[in-house]
């Protein structure tokens, strides 16, 4: 099980809003070709925070991104429709899925199967409820086909799992000097 103290999720926090800041969508904070992190945060809130609180808070933060980059930014309204409100669920499964992960964690190699079997499930929901909830019900389809659907899932998710492990991809490696660091000083102390 996971488990940190308040400060380390604190710090955690920080970063996670930092991160949902600078690469969410096409606003002011934007870096040049950076991938939206968003999937990823919510993974890993899940995963490393304990409250349900923050999960509240990332989905203001998104919202308050994406209204100050349509309303201020001259955005694209294109993805502001009623099915915007898809992604709760498609944001909780991710969420969920980070929490779950968090209390089958191991620092041990066996921790692989668990952690993927998290990923396929929270990556899957979340792209049926944000992909499956603008195709059907944002109203920018005429004819909606789950044939349709389905070559668009072929065609979009994959560069939507890309980013996500590239972000779970390098927390992973932080995660791991921040558990090794530790291990290796007390063994240097020892010695």
């Amino acid at each position: 099980m996971l488990t940190l103290s308040t400060r380390s999720q604190a710090g955690i926090g920080i970063a996670l809003v930092s991160l949902m800041i600078i690469t969410r969508g096409h606003h002011f904070a934007s870096l040049q070709n950076l991938p939206d992190a968003s999937w990823a945060i919510f993974f890993l809130a899940g995963m490393y925070l304990r409250s349900a609180w923050p999960l509240l808070g990332f989905f203001a933060l998104s919202w308050w991104l994406d209204f100050a980059a349509y309303t201020w930014g001259g955005t694209s309204g294109f993805c502001l429709t009623p099915a915007y409100i898809f992604l709760l669920p498609a944001y909780s499964a991710l969420w969920f899925a980070g929490r779950w992960y968090a209390n089958q964690h191991q620092f041990a190699w066996r921790t692989l199967m668990p952690l993927s079997l998290s990923i396929l499930v929270g990556l899957s929901l979340c792209e049926l409820f944000s992909s499956g909830g603008f195709y059907f019900f944002s109203g920018r389809f005429e004819e909606t086909t789950l044939v349709e659907f389905g070559s668009r899932l072929v065609k979009f998710f994959p560069m939507y799992i890309e980013s996500f492990l590239f972000y779970i991809g390098i927390a992973t490696v932080v995660h791991t000097t921040f558990v090794l660091i530790p291990s290796n000083q007390q063994h240097t102390n020892a010695g």
